[in-house]
């Protein structure tokens, strides 16, 4: 019988280690942030111009330099110190990374279904409205696989994530938009508090410190093996044709991201056994057509892709790329096959 105890004890540990072990995801979008950014900094014709920017002075001083990469680390500081040194960054043009979304739509919806399911469907989802996604992302599979069932969350900026994820068959656990956290603890009781006593820029989208905080709190208390952060203002910044705040929210996001980054390096949960994929849903067009994306504006198409942790090994960066070849990352990162019925993008790795 001692042995038998002992035995069972022994394989107890091991189940143990190995769901101790198992692979977590981070995946995060920055909505229609553009590769131009990016890769170059700041657009030296939009910094320029007061039409688009409202502190000309403000922002050169913060974000100007002399050359591109300059430039671009100071509005990433994380993406381009870090990130450049130790992951993969795919999507600079200019020397021949090519990222494009498949889907033929070039706005958000298309391009999140893309990216999350590994299929542009182009019949089905031709518009941001409100209807159930038909097709089924990756992070709906993971929820119904042993390793990761109830251990996937979704947070985003913007409320249509709700209808992109297909709430009512995913049964994922949601928070976007205005939402509340559910069962909150005293910092998410603070945060649904500060969230509904803010003036509202947008209706259906929310500042993205409170998508990034609900989220990070959830990391924190829940400890998610698979978590998706939505960040929204990039893209609405740009619709509203403000530049200087595009570029301010950008660069707050890769503050948020390097303070995710941070957490999981510190929590034995996540060291050692986290990957982050970063992406965008579309991109936008060049000049006065910065505001706008759309398969009628050029350069709407033109994606990239970020991706580092304890997964991800030097690749050859030049080349096509798609967002659609992200789900089935996704799942050889983890060590899972997909299955799918419909035409997926292949694995980068």
């Amino acid at each position: 019988m001692k042995k038998i105890m002992t035995f069972l004890l022994f394989i107890g540990c091991i189940n143990q280690y190995i769901i101790a072990q198992e692979q977590k995801v981070i995946f995060i979008t920055l909505d229609g942030f553009r590769w131009q950014e990016l890769f170059n900094g700041i657009d030296k014709e939009l910094v320029n111009n007061d039409k688009y920017n409202s502190k000309i002075e403000e922002l050169k001083t913060k974000f100007d330099a002399d050359s591109p990469e300059e430039r671009r680390k100071k509005i990433l500081p994380f993406i381009w110190s870090y990130v450049s040194k130790n992951g993969i960054i795919l999507g600079d043009r200019n020397q021949g990374s090519l990222v494009n979304v498949y889907n033929t739509m070039h706005f958000s919806y298309p391009g999140y279904n893309e990216t999350i399911t590994g299929y542009a469907d182009d019949v089905n989802i031709k518009s941001n409205d409100k209807i159930l996604n038909p097709n089924i992302s990756i992070f709906e599979r993971l929820n119904n696989h042993p390793w990761y069932k109830n251990s996937v969350y979704i947070f985003g900026s913007w409320d249509v994530f709700f209808y992109i994820f297909n709430y009512e068959r995913s049964k994922l656990p949601i928070n976007a938009g205005y939402d509340h956290a559910k069962n909150p603890n005293q910092v998410e009781k603070n945060l649904n508090k500060y969230q509904d006593e803010t003036p509202k820029r947008w209706e259906g989208v929310r500042y993205d410190i409170f998508t990034h905080n609900f989220a990070l709190e959830t990391l924190k208390n829940k400890k998610p093996k698979i978590l998706y952060i939505g960040y929204g203002e990039t893209d609405d910044f740009a619709h509203n044709g403000s530049y200087n705040h595009y570029i301010e929210s950008a660069n707050v996001n890769d503050l948020m991201i390097k303070e995710l980054w941070g957490y999981t390096q510190k929590d034995p949960f996540y060291k050692n056994q986290t990957t982050f994929i970063i992406t965008t849903d579309h991109g936008r067009g060049i000049g006065d057509d910065w505001q706008h994306h759309g398969s009628k504006i050029k350069g709407a198409d033109q994606s990239w892709i970020i991706m580092f942790g304890n997964k991800i090994n030097s690749i050859n960066t030049n080349g096509q790329f798609y967002n659609n070849q992200l789900a089935e990352t996704m799942t050889k990162i983890i060590g899972i096959n997909f299955k799918s019925d419909k035409p997926i993008g292949k694995s980068i790795l």
